[in-house]
């Protein structure tokens, strides 16, 4: 396999893979080089889930999401959850726990995202990066369910976050 960089941004690289596969096609890709991420699934005292709006450029417009960030060079996953989630909710946790683990799309990224609970949360100050437009929300996890039925959350590491956290024991219901 061959490999050309591309390109080396901020938050990722894109590199030009060449290969040849077992029968004996020659195969070129364009794969997206990522640091890995986390998710958060902020359960308050009350059983709320802390949501966030963020507006995503790529998209256009707001999502609803879970918070979520890119891990740092030499931050460990769960160390990047509690950072991550003061800095986009103003929570912090007594608790934070590992539900899993997941390529985000492995089509054409190599993006590795854990996914945390965190309780005990005790709400402080929004620490938003530069750039960052993000709205808190505590809603019931009905109402998150919701927003999933009616197709209005639609962010793909955010439902794959709660069906993990589902099948630790939560309840979307």
């Amino acid at each position: 396999m061959t490999r050309e960089p591309l390109l080396q941004g901020r938050i990722f690289g894109v590199e030009r893979c060449c290969w040849t596969t077992s029968d004996g096609v020659e195969v070129q890709r364009e794969i997206v080089r990522h640091p890995g991420a986390v998710t958060i699934v902020p359960v308050t005292d009350d059983g709320r889930l802390v949501m966030i709006r963020n507006w995503r450029m790529a998209v256009g417009g707001p999502l609803w999401e879970l918070p979520a960030g890119k891990r740092e060079q030499g931050e460990s996953p769960a160390q990047t959850a509690a950072r991550e989630l003061t800095e986009e909710t103003g929570y912090t946790a007594s608790v934070i726990e590992p539900l899993g683990a997941y390529y985000t799309s492995p089509g054409f990224a190599d993006e590795y995202m854990h996914a945390f609970v965190a309780t005990g949360l005790v709400a402080g100050e929004l620490a938003l990066e530069l750039g960052e437009e993000v709205e808190t929300a505590c809603l019931q996890p009905r109402e998150v369910g919701e927003l999933i039925d009616r197709g209005e959350l639609v962010d793909g590491k955010t439902l794959a976050a709660l069906m993990l956290w589902e099948r630790a024991g939560g309840s979307l219901g």
